[in-house]
């Protein structure tokens, strides 16, 4: 297999930890390089809209999160390329704009070969509502962790 970019969908959860913690050994794997997407959730996203969330600190929550992925990079001896975006789950504007489909965008936007999901768990995250229509359609080998 020939991979140059591993995307991660993240969201800052315990979970979106350990799928990053698998996507950096994959990129390394494979001498590849890393792109953390961000998902909002909608709710958030219109609570930062109506200025009931700061979104300074949901970006400080953002940098953190990297900064510890970056920190896994380097701890595993990797010097590969980490990349960042950040993408909104919901669209009252698009309806037909789900988690998943979301994701299947930017892997394709950003050219990822290969796409580490985290599971669904149960919770109300647009995260891990995403993983089973990601591993569904997705064109791109995924791991679902």
């Amino acid at each position: 297999m020939d991979i140059d970019l591993v995307l991660v969908p993240v969201d800052g959860s315990d979970r979106a930890e350990r799928a990053a913690e698998y996507a950096i050994a994959i990129a390394e794997r494979y001498n590849a390089d890393l792109h953390l997407l961000f998902v909002v959730d909608e709710r958030l996203r219109r609570d930062i809209d109506d200025g009931l969330v700061d979104a300074e600190s949901v970006a400080e929550e953002h940098r953190a999160f990297t900064g510890e992925v970056r920190e896994q990079f380097r701890a595993a001896g990797y010097d590969g390329g980490l990349e960042t975006s950040t993408a909104t789950a919901f669209s009252e504007q698009r309806l037909m704009q789900t988690p998943g489909g979301v994701i299947l965008d930017a892997a394709e936007d950003v050219g990822a070969e290969f796409i580490v999901v985290p599971r669904e768990g149960g919770g109300e995250e647009a995260i891990g509502r995403a993983a089973l229509y990601v591993l569904e359609y997705a064109s791109q080998p995924v791991l679902s962790v």
